[in-house]
């Protein structure tokens, strides 16, 4: 066991720490201020209440917030987090917000909250994304069920660590929202059209309520069923040709190999039927390929890059979720409160994912006519020798979520108060995505015709049929997976908070326990499945015979599907290739045994690895609030600080000796994180903020599992996780301020600055054998007796390769402006609101990033708004600049990184409610992605396509009333 002891750079200076009457846990304004009362609507009326939240409060919060239960001003959490300035927001593959990122940093430095305890969710994310740091997923979560969501950029000590970036807390609805006593009742009811697939899906929420003056019970529901398309093109990176000497014409290739890569074979020779009117046996030579591709040298064919497999994707599908709330309150008297919040969500994925692969890795293809641009990027040519392979997978994945949180409210006399609160949350996900690759026959003379010249991605062509059942497709070299996935979270804590004092002056501490686990277990029958379909069959007792890995050619005449019935299986697709008919494929092959009967594997296709880790945290923290004058001004303040100690179980399964167990791994650390917030009136309408900071993320899970391995028979190199890596840690520095100009209006400047340390690089430690943490008796006799040798287990070291914390740090600087204006001098009801966020990076020492990954060095969205007569208007767009979303070396290619483009999105919202008309309803319009913008990315050039997802736009059209 390690301990870590981490120090704050500026504890003694900022006193111990930060704001009991932060905005974002909903406490008490740090200032009392009369305000006129101002009775709005709508939007407005959502713009007014943070713009009020924003001015009450000492610390630097965001709020969004709904006019009323029910009417949260847009349909996706995320999204209305998306419109707060500093934060980008990430995107699902048909478009939906899924994940934000606060001021410059990853997903997984923002920690999300819910009614200010920890949640965490077991969601894999997008398609093809890990999922296994510290992100949420919040496309769980309807907005229909929220009345506020606050984000804190500036931490108080009071808030839970963990957000390095910053805390979302989610404030879901309660009886005592509504004003009046009696039920209150919303509903909401609508049909989402879908440009893609062309088809209509229903949304629907209901909330009621009821409460006297001391007891109050609120239930909610809120379900959709989503008909979602998506259409496509990947490539799984792009690679170059891997020439030998001879094709080189030197004595080496390496003359014709300056960028690494060499994914792509070509044949020393031309095989019998490669097509393009080549003579087979023909040598392809350095000779043959310069009289074949007079545009190009032979550097530029070694060095041209193409995609690793080009391929179209078509994605369709269902996506359901349906979730809950139920919260009761009870108010015995002014002074006592109690709560109790559950919500529970469950959400499934029902998709077809096709693809058509041109093989390009691992291919042997033959280039004719090629030509390159001036980054070797090949823009044309012709491939004879081509094939092509389907890659068929039904997705089906399954999200549960619940969480309780009851919690109560004192306050004894004026000045004294307790909070206690309890809170329990466990999320389950399963996925099953079986895989049927199947390919064109080699030697049929397939011919490709590549261009790379415009668009958002290369167009192949071919002499193919692509979506012909009989145009010969065979299992050979092809394969068939069984992939299934289980992960599992929970979340338990227990938070007391006392505070002494009025609202404005006072001392807080408080005390908190919080644990989190989270396990992934990945499952794969993959070779069995194999067995059945393509090799030996089925057994006379329904078993499939152990078979030495014999080749999935469909040959074996006791073969599941052998070769001869094969295109029998296959009809025509939906996307101009073919698709497998998996209803009788699965049911012929004994599938669904075979997957429900999965061994557990250490990795899932996506990379997430088989593992878990349980993480529990004691807290505590002191706060001081007051008020004072600086030049006859006001000034209000918090600090104080927050100590916290961590210990951390990482389990994961290790092979030693050929022996497969689980590894477990303990370790702790602990860490004061100060904070200090100020704001001064400047004038009665102008405010300065200051604040000083220290927070933290802990490590990535997914780098700490054991994963253990011997690589050398003396078992004295090893590779293993780390589960010492020390918590990523911010110091972090804010000035800035606001001018109110009435209403809802204000224009605000923010200037910010963050010095990260704990990125982690590969290093190489020298530790005692014990310390690894792998049973001497698991090891081979070899390994035991070199042990042995070097003085036994208790003296034996081994020589590690892990990742470690780097000492360098990176440094983001960033401005941040805002301006709510409205316009009523102009038109009645028309006003807008505007951010502009700007972001600066550099790496700073060894082992630092050059940059942060996933952050966009500007971005901005404005909406324009227009409310009055019972009619509502809003057009909003928001643009994320161009960002490096992958460190370097992608595909052995060492200065290649992975880039996204930039990016616009114009959404529009319309209202017209009914007024006098039983329940007041409501019609509403909204079209999410007006203009049909995709999502692109790219292999280090702008025309080297990585991805390209086009989910078209969304039109919604409803009603929603209230009574």
């Amino acid at each position: 066991m390690r301990t870590t002891h981490t120090r704050p750079l500026f504890a003694l200076s900022l006193l111990s720490l930060a704001i009991a009457s932060s905005v974002a846990h909903a406490q008490q304004p740090a200032q009392k201020e009369e305000v006129e009362e101002i009775v709005v609507t709508g939007y407005k009326a959502s713009l007014q209440s943070a713009t009020n939240a924003k001015r009450a409060s000492t610390s630097l919060v965001e709020s969004v917030f709904a006019e009323d239960i029910g009417k949260f001003p847009d349909l996706n959490v995320a999204e209305s987090i998306g419109r707060i300035p500093g934060i980008q927001l990430t995107r699902d593959i048909n478009g939906d917000g899924l994940q934000i990122a606060i001021r410059g940093l990853g997903t997984n430095f923002t920690k999300v909250l819910l009614n200010g305890s920890q949640i965490a969710v077991a969601s894999g994310g997008s398609v093809d994304s890990q999922n296994q740091n510290r992100e949420v997923d919040l496309n769980l979560f309807p907005t229909e069920l929220f009345t506020r969501i606050d984000v804190s950029k500036t931490p108080v000590a009071s808030t839970l660590e963990g957000g390095l970036a910053g805390v979302v807390n989610m404030r879901s609805a309660r009886p005592f929202d509504s004003k009046d006593e009696g039920f209150h009742s919303t509903y909401q009811g609508q049909l989402a059209y879908t440009e893609i697939n062309e088809e209509t899906s229903p949304r629907a929420a209901f909330t009621t309520s009821w409460r006297n003056e001391n007891f109050g019970v609120l239930f909610g529901l809120a379900g959709v069923n989503s008909k979602s398309t998506t259409e496509g093109y990947e490539t799984i990176g792009w690679s170059n040709m891997n020439l030998s000497a001879a094709q080189c014409g030197t004595a080496t290739a390496a003359p014709c190999d300056t960028i690494g890569g060499n994914n792509i074979n070509v044949p020393a020779t031309v095989p019998a039927g490669a097509g393009a009117g080549l003579v087979a046996g023909t040598v392809v030579d350095a000779a043959f390929l310069q009289a074949n591709n007079p545009n190009v040298t032979l550097q530029q064919i070694g060095d041209g890059l193409l995609p690793r497999l080009s391929r179209p994707s078509y994605i369709d599908g269902t996506r359901d979720r349906v979730s809950g709330l139920l919260s009761l309150e009870y108010r015995p008297s002014d002074e006592t409160q109690f709560y109790f919040d559950a919500m529970w969500a469950d959400a499934s994925r029902e998709f077809d994912r096709l693809d058509v692969n041109w093989i390009g890795r691992f291919g042997s293809l033959i280039p004719l006519n090629m030509e390159v641009d001036e980054n070797n990027v090949v823009t044309k040519g012709t491939f004879a020798n081509a094939q092509f392979f389907l890659e068929a997978r039904p997705y089906s994945e399954d999200v549960d979520f619940y969480n309780v949180n009851p919690g109560a409210h004192f306050e004894f006399g004026s000045e004294h108060q307790l909070d206690v609160q309890i809170n329990s949350s466990r999320s389950e996900f399963f996925r099953e995505s079986p895989t049927v690759l199947i390919n064109t026959p080699m030697g049929q003379g397939t011919v490709v015709n590549y261009e790379n010249t415009g668009g958002d991605y290369p167009q192949v062509t071919t002499n193919v049929d692509l979506n012909d059942p009989n145009a010969g497709w065979v299992f050979a070299g092809g394969r068939l997976n069984i992939a299934n996935e289980k992960r599992i979270t929970e979340t338990d804590g227990a938070h007391v908070d006392y505070r002494f004092g009025d609202d404005v002056q006072n001392i807080r501490f408080g005390l908190a326990y919080d644990e989190i686990s989270r396990s992934i277990s990945a499952r794969d029958n993959s070779a069995r499945w194999e067995d059945v379909v393509c090799r030996n069959g089925l057994d006379a007792d329904g078993n499939s015979p152990a078979t030495g890995r014999l080749p999935c050619n469909g040959l074996n005449p006791n073969s599941g599907i052998p070769q001869s019935e094969l295109a029998s299986y296959l009809k025509p697709g939906p996307y101009g290739f073919i698709t497998v008919d998996f209803d009788r494929f699965m049911a012929d092959t004994n599938y669904h045994e075979l997957s429900k009967n999965a061994p557990e594997n250490n990795s899932s296709p996506t990379g997430a690895s088989t593992g878990g880790v349980d993480e529990e945290t004691l807290g505590a923290y002191l706060e001081i609030n007051g008020a004072t004058e600086v030049a006859a001004r006001p000034l209000t303040f918090n600090m104080g600080t927050r100590y916290i100690t961590t210990d951390q179980l990482i389990s994961g399964p290790v092979t030693i000796g050929g022996v497969r167990e689980y590894q477990n791994l303990d370790t702790s650390y602990d860490a004061f994180l100060p904070s200090f917030n100020s704001t001064l009136d400047v004038m009665d309408d102008v405010k300065l903020r200051l604040s000083a900071s220290r927070t933290l993320t802990r490590a990535n899970p997914s780098a700490m599992l054991p994963a253990t391995q011997f690589s050398d028979p003396s078992a004295q190199q090893a590779t293993q996780g780390n589960p010492n890596l020390s918590p990523y840690l911010s110091t972090n520095f804010d000035i800035g301020g606001e001018w109110y100009t009435g209403d809802e209006g204000y224009v605000g400047v923010t200037f910010f600055n963050k010095q990260v340390t704990g990125f982690t690089v590969l290093g190489t430690n020298t530790i005692p054998f014990l310390q690894l943490g792998v049973p001497y008796d698991t090891l081979t006799d070899l390994q035991r007796g070199a042990i042995d040798s070097r003085g036994g287990p208790n003296v034996a070291t081994v020589t590690v390769q892990q990742q470690v914390n780097a000492p360098g740090n990176l440094e983001l600087r960033g401005q941040e402006i805002t301006w709510v204006q409205p316009l009523d001098m102009i038109v009645e009801g028309l006003g807008f609101n505007a951010n502009f966020t700007k972001i600066d990076q550099k790496g700073e020492g060894q082992g630092a990033p050059a940059q942060a990954i996933g952050v966009s060095p500007q971005t901005y969205n404005f909406t324009g708004y227009w409310e009055n007569y019972g009619a509502s208007l809003r057009l909003s767009y928001t643009w994320y600049d161009a960002q490096v979303i992958s460190g370097p070396n992608q595909n052995g290619i060492s200065f290649a990184q992975l880039k996204a483009d930039e990016r616009g999105q114009w959404d529009l919202s319309a209202s017209y409610q009914f007024e006098g008309v039983v329940t007041e309803p409501m019609l509403t319009l909204n079209i999410s992605n007006l203009t049909g913008e995709p999502l692109r990315t790219t292999y280090q050039y702008d025309n080297a396509t990585f991805t390209f997802y086009d989910p078209g736009y969304t039109a919604t059209l409803g009603i929603r009333g209230s009574f």
